[in-house]
């Protein structure tokens, strides 16, 4: 248990029964009245965001939210296969649980996986990843200049915008929040 006082962003809280992770937060202490905490909390399990009010000092339950890391073996068709990189152990997530995160994995990649009570919660992935161009339309010349982009296919299979002057073999830096283009590796 803690209070409304103690609250941090990525901090997970369980109220009524679903877990919730605090976003964002702001102390408020009007002229008039009472202290209040405003949040934006995101569901862990759905996704949804929602603003909740708190007043300051109540007591809120906290999620006791284990973070390991882990390391991408391969995906078997049923699902993506872990390994705790402490104890060797494996571990299988369905595509729910990976989400977006399954367009940036590579094998052998380190990732963090959260888990509440052993049930993994979500994947957390580096803010960037180095990705290979595995199909590309060639730049025309004159192109090289040009602010223009074009679709490029990278290793996982997951397709984005690149610019005209990137070839197919060319190691590109993503970011694996928005989806979009860092530059070359």
């Amino acid at each position: 248990m803690a209070t409304t006082n103690d609250l941090k962003n990525g901090m997970v809280l369980n109220i009524d029964g679903q877990l919730w992770s605090v976003v964002e937060f702001q102390h408020v202490k009007p002229g008039k009245g009472p202290a209040f905490v405003r949040t934006k909390l995101k569901g862990v399990t759905n996704g949804k965001v929602v603003s909740k009010t708190f007043n300051a000092g109540v007591k809120v339950d906290t999620a006791n939210v284990d973070r390991r890391d882990y390391q991408y073996l391969y995906n078997d068709g049923e699902g993506f296969v872990f390994m705790d990189v402490s104890d060797y152990e494996q571990i299988t997530l369905g595509a729910d649980v990976v989400d977006t995160a399954a367009n940036f994995l590579v094998e052998g990649q380190q990732i963090i996986i959260a888990l509440h009570e052993g049930t993994p919660l979500y994947v957390e992935m580096p803010a960037s990843v180095v990705l290979e161009i595995t199909y590309t339309e060639p730049g025309l010349q004159g192109d090289r200049s040009s602010a223009g982009t074009k679709p490029a296919t990278l290793e996982t299979g997951y397709e984005i915008q690149v610019p005209l002057f990137l070839e197919t073999g060319t190691k590109v830096k993503v970011d694996t929040r928005t989806g979009d283009y860092l530059g070359r590796a």
